[in-house]
């Protein structure tokens, strides 16, 4: 345990992060406290709750004192409708201080802004809740957060997906970076550093009004680290397109540059035309640093990916979940925080379309018309390819009989990718319009 809360990284497994080295650049003699500076007391606490609750959740002797520390040099701050922007001494003034203005409405077609500061520091916490917590609202609301002054958003995503709400949807469930406790509110606990400065944006580009939004982004103002890495994240969405069979759902398109894919949460909505058969079977892909057609980092399949097997059902856990499971739909993330991804040039992350069903299934729905491309067969424990049209055998030929037959397909698949990059701006394109993004 202790080499987890030592402050030289390099003793430890570099892959176990504290919460405070999601940001930080790696290097093989990085030594925590000389870089952090003041910072670190900042991010002792949260780093041992952390470390406590998800390694040793029964020890009680897990560096206490750390949350007791006096932080040097740093400065905590609220923003909120009762204070944008934190600042000092002004909170709290309307209606004579008796909750006055703890929310506001958000009409089609209006931003608002959540928060415009400068200076350094870290963003801690962001928590919000809406009174329309619908599917069309959650997708229809945008996010957006700028750091230092840049002129592109490192955050451009629907309101509801960021707070790992998949497919818009919103359930209770826990996690290490978000949770929404009784399925009602948006917490999200990622550090996100900065240097200059931070803006938070949130438009409503839907066709409804939102009566209520609520609101806090805790944040410290203090110096950051020379190495520090900027949080960013991305949204993708391809809908059914049998012309797209065979082709790889892109989870996070080509991004350049030093950094750490932290994780991302992606929901799928199933393609009518195979009943009876299951998804799940497209492997997740990681390009770096330079990959070309072949990626170095290559999964099993889907529910692999998030940690289960054999199917898939809700579930919810620190570092992988599927908080949406029934109706067709299936909603899941996953976070690489104890197993971190590196990337030194630049960065690529696809998911397989591909699916299973049994051989009499697979090939009465391709007899009936079905898009598909059947891709192997497992033939008594042994994978047989079917690509090849030189050397795959018939699948009608009765040794096949009942036999699990992996093929191609097309689902509605929409995600957000969670990651870290050295500049503020990554060069991904904006969010798309809202009628792409609605459900």
């Amino acid at each position: 345990m202790g080499a987890f809360l030592r402050n030289d990284i390099s003793a430890r497994n570099d892959s176990n992060s504290l919460p405070g080295e999601l940001f930080m650049g790696w290097s093989p003699r990085l030594r925590f406290l000389p870089h952090m500076n003041c910072s670190v007391d900042l991010l002792r606490p949260l780093a041992s709750a952390l470390v406590c609750a998800t390694l040793w959740p029964t020890a009680s002797c897990c560096a206490a004192e750390d949350l007791y520390r006096m932080a040097a040099d740093s400065q905590s701050r609220v923003s909120s409708f009762e204070n944008l922007n934190g600042v000092k001494g002004e909170g709290g003034k309307t209606n004579s201080g008796a909750k006055g203005n703890a929310t506001e409405s958000l009409k089609a077609g209006e931003s608002k802004t959540l928060l415009d500061i400068h200076g350094s520091g870290v963003v801690q916490r962001i928590w919000a809740t809406v009174d329309d917590r619908s599917p069309e609202m959650l997708r229809s609301l945008r996010l957006r957060v700028y750091w230092d002054g840049a002129a592109q958003p490192a955050i451009d995503v629907p309101f509801g997906d960021f707070f790992c709400a998949g497919l818009g949807r919103i359930t209770p469930f826990q996690s290490s970076l978000f949770s929404s406790p009784e399925g009602k509110s948006f917490n999200c606990y990622i550090p996100m550093p900065f240097r200059k400065g931070a803006r938070v944006v949130i438009s409503n580009e839907g066709k409804d009004d939102l009566r209520a939004l609520f609101f806090d982004v805790d944040f410290v103002l203090q110096p950051v680290p020379n190495d520090m890495l900027y949080f960013h994240a991305h949204w993708t969405r391809r809908k059914i397109s049998p012309s797209d069979i065979g082709k790889d759902f892109e989870l996070l398109p080509r991004i350049v540059g030093r950094g750490r894919f932290l994780g991302v949460n992606f929901g799928v909505n199933l393609n009518s035309a195979y009943p009876g058969t299951w998804f799940g079977e497209g492997e997740v892909k990681m390009y770096l640093d330079g990959d070309g057609d072949h990626p170095t980092i290559v999964g099993t399949g889907t529910e692999d990916y998030i940690g289960t097997g054999w199917g898939e059902g809700h579930f919810a856990q620190l570092y992988q979940g599927c908080t949406v499971a029934e109706g067709g739909s299936y909603a899941c993330y996953r976070f690489h925080v104890p197993d971190a991804i590196w990337f030194h040039k630049d960065f690529r992350a696809t998911l397989q379309e591909i699916g299973g069903g049994d051989r009499d299934t697979v090939v009465a729905l391709e007899d009936k018309g079905a898009t598909l491309d059947p891709v192997s067969v497992n033939a008594d424990g042994t994978l047989v390819g079917l690509l090849d049209p030189k050397t795959a055998p018939d699948l009608h030929d009765p040794k096949f009989a009942n036999d699990w037959v992996l093929f191609y397909r097309s689902d509605d698949y929409s995600a957000v990718s969670y990651f870290y990059l050295d500049h503020p701006t990554d060069g991904l394109p904006a969010l798309a319009p809202n009628a792409d993004r609605l459900p």
